[in-house]
């Protein structure tokens, strides 16, 4: 059986009881990072058990051995760096892998950054989408930037700290001065919201140094942000 397990963002009391039951029980745990996932194991204090990496440029070559020792009956976790894993991070595929062989899996549902940056943002919640990290350049990004300006949904996007206020200006660009809000170190002693047209965020992101996992909201086209969803209004 494979579990596929959110773990904390940035908290670590934010960790589900049954997500602890999972991983204390499991025979071992695929991981992006071992590294990393070992201490917040450690740091949970959950018992040490076989980590396993899964990643981007192994996960095609780890799904044999996975399926066949789940066909052992060994029970599997994959969880990510953090959040729930196969959003923006590996997993699609053995799941596909999975579901054509007729293997279990089921989810272990916890924290999302794409949903904790949606409820933070203010912005409404009826319709979204979630571009995830961008494309770094070319015609696929510009294709994505595109959605915002056609797309009647806020969306949600990761960006590296780095290029926050290249985004910004993209979306400016792109969109116009749309509402935005920029979310930062969710969860954590530091988190940040901040909300407003992006305009006002380029000026104030541009010659500020940002650290810290960034999620960028943009508001729907069309008309001032109230922050209800359409189903309520009349």
């Amino acid at each position: 059986m494979l579990y596929i397990v959110a773990t904390p963002i940035g908290n670590l009391d934010d960790i589900t009881v049954r997500a602890r039951r999972v991983l204390e029980e499991a025979d071992m745990v695929l991981a992006e990072d071992t590294r990393y996932s070992g201490q917040m194991l450690k740091r949970l204090e959950i018992p040490s058990k076989p980590l396993v990496s899964f990643h981007d440029h192994n996960e095609e070559q780890r799904i044999p051995q996975v399926l066949a020792w789940i066909r052992e009956g060994k029970k599997i976790v994959l969880i990510s760096d953090g959040g729930t894993p196969l959003i923006s991070d590996p997993g699609f595929k053995l799941v596909r892998a999975l579901a054509d062989e007729q293997l279990p899996y089921s989810a272990v549902p916890g924290p999302c950054a794409v949903i904790n940056a949606l409820v933070l943002s203010g912005f409404p919640t009826d319709r979204f989408l979630f571009l995830g990290f961008l494309p770094p350049k070319g015609k696929k990004r510009r294709q994505r930037l595109d959605l915002i300006a056609t797309v009647e949904a806020t969306t949600v996007m990761y960006e590296s700290p780095f290029k926050l206020a290249k985004l910004l200006q993209s979306v400016r660009d792109i969109a116009g001065n749309r509402e935005c809000a920029v979310i930062r170190e969710m969860t954590k002693i530091h988190e940040e919201v901040v909300r407003g047209p992006v305009d006002e965020l380029i000026t104030r992101f541009t010659d500020r140094q940002v650290k810290g996992e960034i999620v960028v909201v943009v508001s729907k086209p069309g008309g001032p942000v109230t922050g209800e969803n359409e189903e309520s209004e009349e």
